[in-house]
Protein backbone atom coordinates (compact mmCIF):
# COMPACT_ATOMS: atom_id res chain seq x y z
CA UNK A 1 0.00 0.00 0.00
CA UNK A 2 1.70 3.38 -0.72
CA UNK A 3 0.59 6.55 0.22
CA UNK A 4 2.12 10.35 0.32
CA UNK A 5 2.43 12.38 3.23
CA UNK A 6 1.11 15.98 3.68
CA UNK A 7 4.74 18.05 3.41
CA UNK A 8 5.74 19.93 6.17
CA UNK A 9 4.82 17.55 8.77
CA UNK A 10 8.41 16.11 10.56
CA UNK A 11 8.83 13.14 12.27
CA UNK A 12 9.93 15.16 15.32
CA UNK A 13 6.57 17.41 15.68
CA UNK A 14 4.58 14.51 15.64
CA UNK A 15 6.12 12.86 18.70
CA UNK A 16 5.90 15.89 20.08
CA UNK A 17 1.87 15.71 20.02
CA UNK A 18 0.47 16.29 23.72
CA UNK A 19 -2.99 14.51 24.05
CA UNK A 20 -4.40 17.75 25.97
CA UNK A 21 -5.83 19.98 23.02
CA UNK A 22 -4.62 23.57 25.02
CA UNK A 23 -5.71 24.37 28.55
CA UNK A 24 -8.01 21.78 29.89
CA UNK A 25 -10.49 22.91 32.49
CA UNK A 26 -11.25 21.05 35.58
CA UNK A 27 -13.84 19.13 35.69
CA UNK A 28 -14.80 20.01 39.75
CA UNK A 29 -13.64 16.87 41.25
CA UNK A 30 -9.83 17.50 40.28
CA UNK A 31 -10.03 15.65 36.67
CA UNK A 32 -8.93 17.41 33.85
CA UNK A 33 -10.73 17.86 30.97
CA UNK A 34 -9.48 17.48 27.61
CA UNK A 35 -12.09 19.78 25.07
CA UNK A 36 -10.91 18.15 21.33
CA UNK A 37 -11.53 20.60 18.64
CA UNK A 38 -13.01 19.27 15.63
CA UNK A 39 -12.83 21.01 12.14
CA UNK A 40 -16.32 21.35 10.27
CA UNK A 41 -16.87 22.73 7.13
CA UNK A 42 -20.90 22.92 7.00
CA UNK A 43 -23.66 24.56 9.35
CA UNK A 44 -24.44 24.11 12.81
CA UNK A 45 -28.16 22.47 11.55
CA UNK A 46 -26.16 19.91 9.04
CA UNK A 47 -26.79 16.02 10.04
CA UNK A 48 -23.09 15.60 10.77
CA UNK A 49 -22.74 18.26 12.83
CA UNK A 50 -26.21 16.90 15.35
CA UNK A 51 -24.15 13.79 15.48
CA UNK A 52 -21.20 14.88 16.64
CA UNK A 53 -22.35 17.47 18.88
CA UNK A 54 -24.49 14.36 20.23
CA UNK A 55 -21.05 12.23 20.39
CA UNK A 56 -19.74 14.49 22.53
CA UNK A 57 -22.40 14.96 25.11
CA UNK A 58 -22.31 11.11 25.21
CA UNK A 59 -18.89 11.01 25.34
CA UNK A 60 -18.56 13.97 28.16
CA UNK A 61 -20.68 12.19 30.25
CA UNK A 62 -20.00 8.43 29.98
CA UNK A 63 -15.71 9.29 31.06
CA UNK A 64 -17.19 11.81 33.78
CA UNK A 65 -15.99 14.90 31.93
CA UNK A 66 -12.28 13.25 30.80
CA UNK A 67 -13.42 14.25 27.35
CA UNK A 68 -15.66 17.02 25.59
CA UNK A 69 -16.13 17.77 21.83
CA UNK A 70 -16.19 21.39 20.75
CA UNK A 71 -16.98 21.82 17.04
CA UNK A 72 -15.67 24.62 14.72
CA UNK A 73 -18.14 25.04 11.61
CA UNK A 74 -18.30 26.84 8.52
CA UNK A 75 -14.79 26.05 8.14
CA UNK A 76 -13.44 28.50 10.93
CA UNK A 77 -10.57 26.19 11.31
CA UNK A 78 -9.81 26.57 7.73
CA UNK A 79 -10.46 24.59 4.57
CA UNK A 80 -10.81 20.65 4.34
CA UNK A 81 -7.33 20.24 3.15
CA UNK A 82 -5.85 22.34 5.30
CA UNK A 83 -7.65 20.76 8.16
CA UNK A 84 -6.27 17.45 7.23
CA UNK A 85 -2.81 19.13 7.77
CA UNK A 86 -3.67 20.79 11.29
CA UNK A 87 -4.86 17.47 12.82
CA UNK A 88 -1.67 15.58 11.82
CA UNK A 89 0.43 18.41 13.50
CA UNK A 90 -2.00 18.09 16.28
CA UNK A 91 -2.83 21.69 16.25
CA UNK A 92 -6.91 20.20 16.16
CA UNK A 93 -7.88 17.13 17.00
CA UNK A 94 -10.28 15.88 14.54
CA UNK A 95 -11.69 17.31 11.36
CA UNK A 96 -14.59 15.56 9.01
CA UNK A 97 -13.21 15.45 5.56
CA UNK A 98 -15.01 14.32 2.14
CA UNK A 99 -13.57 10.96 0.95
CA UNK A 100 -11.98 12.02 -2.12
CA UNK A 101 -9.43 14.06 -0.26
CA UNK A 102 -7.94 11.48 1.41
CA UNK A 103 -6.68 9.95 -2.28
CA UNK A 104 -4.00 12.59 -1.33
CA UNK A 105 -2.55 11.20 1.54
CA UNK A 106 -3.04 7.32 0.34
CA UNK A 107 -4.65 6.65 -3.20
CA UNK A 108 -6.55 3.29 -2.12
CA UNK A 109 -9.54 5.41 -0.57
CA UNK A 110 -10.12 5.49 -3.95
CA UNK A 111 -11.88 2.01 -4.43
CA UNK A 112 -14.72 4.21 -1.94
CA UNK A 113 -14.84 7.44 -4.00
CA UNK A 114 -15.74 5.43 -7.51
CA UNK A 115 -18.76 6.36 -8.94
CA UNK A 116 -21.89 3.41 -8.64
CA UNK A 117 -19.83 1.81 -5.78
CA UNK A 118 -22.56 2.01 -3.34
CA UNK A 119 -25.97 0.41 -3.98
CA UNK A 120 -27.75 2.42 -0.59
CA UNK A 121 -26.46 4.04 2.61
CA UNK A 122 -27.38 1.18 4.79
CA UNK A 123 -24.46 -0.60 2.73
CA UNK A 124 -21.91 2.24 2.68
CA UNK A 125 -21.94 2.61 6.32
CA UNK A 126 -22.25 -1.79 6.79
CA UNK A 127 -18.81 -1.60 5.10
CA UNK A 128 -17.31 1.63 5.97
CA UNK A 129 -17.35 0.70 10.03
CA UNK A 130 -16.79 -2.77 9.72
CA UNK A 131 -13.00 -3.05 11.12
CA UNK A 132 -12.67 -6.50 8.91
CA UNK A 133 -12.88 -4.61 5.97
CA UNK A 134 -11.39 -1.07 6.59
CA UNK A 135 -9.44 -1.66 9.66
CA UNK A 136 -5.88 -1.82 7.85
CA UNK A 137 -6.64 0.98 5.50
CA UNK A 138 -7.94 3.55 8.04
CA UNK A 139 -4.62 2.76 10.18
CA UNK A 140 -2.58 2.86 6.76
CA UNK A 141 -1.66 6.99 7.43
CA UNK A 142 -0.99 6.77 11.36
CA UNK A 143 2.80 7.67 10.49
CA UNK A 144 1.46 10.39 9.25
CA UNK A 145 -0.35 11.74 12.34
CA UNK A 146 -3.55 10.83 11.88
CA UNK A 147 -6.00 7.76 12.13
CA UNK A 148 -9.75 7.37 10.38
CA UNK A 149 -12.04 6.57 13.61
CA UNK A 150 -14.92 6.08 11.20
CA UNK A 151 -17.37 7.57 7.88
CA UNK A 152 -20.35 9.44 7.66
CA UNK A 153 -23.01 8.74 4.91
CA UNK A 154 -22.89 12.73 2.95
CA UNK A 155 -25.76 11.61 0.49
CA UNK A 156 -26.11 10.91 -3.06
CA UNK A 157 -24.46 13.28 -5.56
CA UNK A 158 -25.99 14.30 -8.80
CA UNK A 159 -26.00 16.72 -11.52
CA UNK A 160 -27.88 20.20 -11.57
CA UNK A 161 -27.11 23.07 -14.50
CA UNK A 162 -28.76 26.73 -14.98
CA UNK A 163 -30.00 26.20 -18.56
CA UNK A 164 -32.15 22.75 -19.04
CA UNK A 165 -32.56 19.33 -17.90
CA UNK A 166 -29.79 16.77 -18.01
CA UNK A 167 -31.07 13.27 -19.48
CA UNK A 168 -27.91 11.78 -21.22
CA UNK A 169 -24.26 12.04 -21.03
CA UNK A 170 -24.96 14.09 -24.40
CA UNK A 171 -26.54 16.81 -22.82
CA UNK A 172 -23.55 17.32 -20.45
CA UNK A 173 -21.81 17.98 -24.21
CA UNK A 174 -19.77 21.93 -23.58
CA UNK A 175 -21.02 22.51 -20.07
CA UNK A 176 -18.41 23.01 -17.58
CA UNK A 177 -19.50 21.37 -14.29
CA UNK A 178 -17.86 22.12 -10.55
CA UNK A 179 -16.45 19.41 -9.32
CA UNK A 180 -14.41 18.37 -5.92
CA UNK A 181 -10.70 19.40 -6.18
CA UNK A 182 -9.20 16.02 -6.97
CA UNK A 183 -8.37 14.45 -10.50
CA UNK A 184 -10.70 11.03 -9.91
CA UNK A 185 -13.97 13.61 -9.83
CA UNK A 186 -12.59 15.66 -13.08
CA UNK A 187 -12.05 12.39 -14.79
CA UNK A 188 -15.48 11.22 -14.11
CA UNK A 189 -16.88 14.55 -14.75
CA UNK A 190 -15.56 14.33 -18.27
CA UNK A 191 -16.55 10.87 -18.97
CA UNK A 192 -20.15 11.62 -18.26
CA UNK A 193 -20.01 14.16 -20.50
CA UNK A 194 -19.14 17.42 -19.05
CA UNK A 195 -16.20 19.39 -18.48
CA UNK A 196 -15.03 19.02 -15.25
CA UNK A 197 -14.03 22.17 -13.77
CA UNK A 198 -12.11 22.00 -10.16
CA UNK A 199 -13.24 24.32 -7.39
CA UNK A 200 -13.61 25.58 -3.62
CA UNK A 201 -17.38 24.81 -2.84
CA UNK A 202 -17.68 28.81 -1.74
CA UNK A 203 -16.74 29.91 -4.95
CA UNK A 204 -20.06 28.36 -6.89
CA UNK A 205 -22.65 30.17 -6.63
CA UNK A 206 -21.07 33.30 -8.33
CA UNK A 207 -19.59 31.17 -10.90
CA UNK A 208 -22.44 29.99 -12.16
CA UNK A 209 -24.55 32.84 -11.84
CA UNK A 210 -21.72 34.77 -13.67
CA UNK A 211 -21.20 31.97 -16.52
CA UNK A 212 -18.01 30.62 -15.35
CA UNK A 213 -19.30 27.14 -14.74
CA UNK A 214 -23.21 26.06 -15.91
CA UNK A 215 -24.17 23.69 -13.12
CA UNK A 216 -22.27 21.52 -10.30
CA UNK A 217 -22.75 17.98 -8.46
CA UNK A 218 -23.71 17.71 -5.44
CA UNK A 219 -26.80 16.57 -2.56
CA UNK A 220 -29.73 17.91 -2.20
CA UNK A 221 -28.97 19.56 1.11
CA UNK A 222 -25.73 21.44 -0.29
CA UNK A 223 -27.77 22.13 -3.36
CA UNK A 224 -30.30 23.65 -1.22
CA UNK A 225 -28.67 24.95 1.50
CA UNK A 226 -26.30 27.12 -0.50
CA UNK A 227 -28.35 28.02 -2.32
CA UNK A 228 -27.15 26.67 -6.30
CA UNK A 229 -31.17 26.03 -6.90
CA UNK A 230 -31.41 29.73 -7.42
CA UNK A 231 -28.80 29.87 -9.87
CA UNK A 232 -29.11 26.15 -11.39
CA UNK A 233 -32.68 25.42 -11.10
CA UNK A 234 -32.75 21.59 -13.00
CA UNK A 235 -31.39 18.76 -11.00
CA UNK A 236 -30.81 15.45 -12.64
CA UNK A 237 -30.96 12.53 -10.48
CA UNK A 238 -27.84 10.63 -11.14
CA UNK A 239 -27.06 9.04 -8.69
CA UNK A 240 -23.08 8.83 -10.00
CA UNK A 241 -21.65 9.26 -6.33
CA UNK A 242 -22.51 8.46 -2.81
CA UNK A 243 -18.43 9.76 -1.42
CA UNK A 244 -18.38 9.43 2.60
CA UNK A 245 -16.96 11.78 4.60
CA UNK A 246 -14.78 10.37 7.31
CA UNK A 247 -13.71 11.63 10.43
CA UNK A 248 -9.80 11.56 10.82
CA UNK A 249 -8.10 12.06 14.27
CA UNK A 250 -5.04 12.70 16.07
CA UNK A 251 -3.11 9.68 16.06
CA UNK A 252 -1.56 10.59 19.08
CA UNK A 253 -4.59 11.50 20.71
CA UNK A 254 -5.87 8.42 20.79
CA UNK A 255 -2.92 6.50 21.31
CA UNK A 256 -2.96 8.61 24.22
CA UNK A 257 -6.41 7.75 25.68
CA UNK A 258 -7.07 4.99 28.21
CA UNK A 259 -8.48 1.60 26.63
CA UNK A 260 -12.07 1.84 28.46
CA UNK A 261 -11.85 5.62 26.54
CA UNK A 262 -10.81 4.57 23.69
CA UNK A 263 -13.65 1.74 23.78
CA UNK A 264 -16.46 4.45 24.95
CA UNK A 265 -15.37 6.80 22.30
CA UNK A 266 -15.89 3.71 19.34
CA UNK A 267 -19.08 2.66 20.58
CA UNK A 268 -20.72 6.96 20.65
CA UNK A 269 -19.27 7.26 17.23
CA UNK A 270 -21.23 4.07 15.88
CA UNK A 271 -24.35 4.97 17.73
CA UNK A 272 -23.88 9.14 16.29
CA UNK A 273 -23.71 7.14 12.89
CA UNK A 274 -26.95 5.48 12.89
CA UNK A 275 -27.96 8.63 14.38
CA UNK A 276 -26.55 10.83 11.23
CA UNK A 277 -28.37 8.73 8.79
CA UNK A 278 -31.76 8.99 9.98
CA UNK A 279 -31.02 13.03 10.29
CA UNK A 280 -29.77 13.29 6.70
CA UNK A 281 -32.96 11.34 5.42
CA UNK A 282 -35.06 13.57 7.17
CA UNK A 283 -33.04 16.86 6.00
CA UNK A 284 -32.97 15.26 2.41
CA UNK A 285 -36.55 15.22 2.24
CA UNK A 286 -36.57 18.82 3.81
CA UNK A 287 -34.33 20.22 1.19
CA UNK A 288 -36.01 18.65 -1.92
CA UNK A 289 -39.31 20.87 -0.70
CA UNK A 290 -37.29 23.76 -0.31
CA UNK A 291 -35.53 23.18 -3.82
CA UNK A 292 -39.00 23.38 -5.32
CA UNK A 293 -40.32 26.26 -3.82
CA UNK A 294 -37.80 28.03 -4.87
CA UNK A 295 -38.02 27.34 -8.65
CA UNK A 296 -35.51 23.91 -8.90
CA UNK A 297 -37.00 20.97 -10.70
CA UNK A 298 -36.24 17.13 -10.30
CA UNK A 299 -35.78 14.62 -12.95
CA UNK A 300 -34.65 11.10 -12.99
CA UNK A 301 -32.46 9.59 -15.90
CA UNK A 302 -31.17 6.21 -17.23
CA UNK A 303 -28.37 5.68 -14.92
CA UNK A 304 -27.18 2.64 -17.13
CA UNK A 305 -25.82 5.43 -19.69
CA UNK A 306 -23.85 7.37 -16.97
CA UNK A 307 -22.91 4.09 -15.05
CA UNK A 308 -21.46 2.69 -18.63
CA UNK A 309 -19.81 5.92 -19.01
CA UNK A 310 -17.50 6.39 -16.28
CA UNK A 311 -16.81 2.71 -16.34
CA UNK A 312 -13.07 3.52 -17.90
CA UNK A 313 -12.41 5.71 -14.85
CA UNK A 314 -13.61 2.28 -12.49
CA UNK A 315 -11.00 -0.08 -14.73
CA UNK A 316 -7.99 2.34 -14.77
CA UNK A 317 -8.56 3.10 -10.86
CA UNK A 318 -8.79 -0.49 -9.71
CA UNK A 319 -6.42 -1.91 -12.05
CA UNK A 320 -3.83 0.08 -10.20
CA UNK A 321 -4.11 -1.27 -6.98
CA UNK A 322 -4.75 -4.78 -5.69
CA UNK A 323 -5.64 -3.02 -2.45
CA UNK A 324 -8.04 -0.81 -4.22
CA UNK A 325 -9.69 -3.93 -5.94
CA UNK A 326 -9.83 -5.57 -2.92
CA UNK A 327 -11.67 -2.90 -0.96
CA UNK A 328 -13.81 -2.34 -3.89
CA UNK A 329 -15.09 -6.13 -4.07
CA UNK A 330 -15.37 -6.17 -0.63
CA UNK A 331 -18.78 -3.11 -1.51
CA UNK A 332 -19.60 -5.61 -4.20
CA UNK A 333 -20.05 -8.15 -1.63
CA UNK A 334 -21.71 -6.88 0.58
CA UNK A 335 -25.36 -6.76 0.99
Amino acid sequence: MTFTKIAGISLTALLSVTVLAGCSPSTGDGTETTVLKVAFNQGEDHPQYVAMEALGEALSERTDGAFEIQMFPNELLGSQQETIANVQSGSIDMSLIVGSLLENVNPDFVAFNLPYVFDSSEQQMSVLNDPAIVGDLYASMEDTGITVAGSFHSGVRNVYTKTGPIETPADLAGQKIRVIQNDTMTTMMNLMGGSGTPMGQGDVYTAIQSGVLDGGENNELIYNGLKHDEVAPYYARTNHLMVPDYLVVNTALLAGMSAEHRAIFEEEFAAAVELEVDLWNDSEETAITAAEAAGATFNDVDTDLFKEAVQPLVDDKLSASSVAQALYDSVQNAE
